[in-house]
């Protein structure tokens, strides 16, 4: 994945308020706020096209990006986005800045491997039934993960996932199991797909019908 990406060039805006924004949107630019890192907030500008091709990027809202700030560079996350309700349009965005000596907390997502292979729903009949699709972690930027894998092929029917389940990358904290054992939440549970026990049954009984002797 091209690392340009990652790489959005921002101008500051001086001037503001609905309005403002309004005619910014209609030129095709995105009002945005960068904070942060005990810096008072700078309003930036942005390319709509750029932010609108590296948003359809999972690791967008997840990764380190770089902002070029009239030839500065600086390091944020985007912590909230603002869309259009129906038009395929990015109308705000909120950048946090980042220091490479403290840790983020970020919303990363979950990607569950080996779904499809795993026996307990490849050969049983089993379903996989999301109860989590993304954590909040805690580390320092340099060792953000993109995402983090959730390996399902030793899952069983009626087993559960819960977050002290997932292994996570060194230097990694998951924030709600950080709370306690009373927060270890559910993140996936295999169970049995709908009609696959009656079918068993029906199954069952017939077998069972053929084998009665005859009176």
């Amino acid at each position: 994945m091209s690392e340009a990406i990652f790489t959005l060039d921002a101008e500051v805006r001086t001037d503001l308020g609905k309005g403002a924004s309004r005619r910014l949107r209609h030129a095709d630019k995105v009002p945005a706020i960068l904070f942060g890192a005990g810096k008072d907030p700078v309003a930036l500008t942005l390319a709509h096209n750029k932010v609108l091709q590296a948003q359809e990027f999972e690791a967008f809202y997840s990764h380190v990006l770089t902002l070029n700030i009239g030839g500065e560079k600086v390091e944020a996350l985007v912590k909230d986005m603002q869309r259009h309700p129906f038009k395929p349009k990015v109308t705000h965005l909120d950048f946090q800045r980042v220091d490479a000596n403290k840790a983020v907390h970020v919303n990363v997502p979950l990607h569950f491997i080996n779904e499809d292979a795993a026996p307990s729903i490849k050969l049983n009949g089993g379903h996989a039934e999301h109860q989590m699709n993304e954590v909040e972690i805690s580390c320092l930027p340099g060792i953000l993960p993109e995402f983090i894998e959730v390996d399902m092929m030793d899952v069983e029917i009626g087993q559960t996932l819960h977050l002290s389940d997932i292994k996570v990358p060194e230097g990694v904290t998951l924030l709600e199991l950080a709370k306690g054992e009373d927060h270890d939440q559910a993140v996936v549970t295999v169970k049995t797909a709908k009609g696959a026990s009656a079918d068993a049954d029906e199954a069952d009984s017939a077998e069972g019908e053929e084998e009665a002797p005859a009176e």
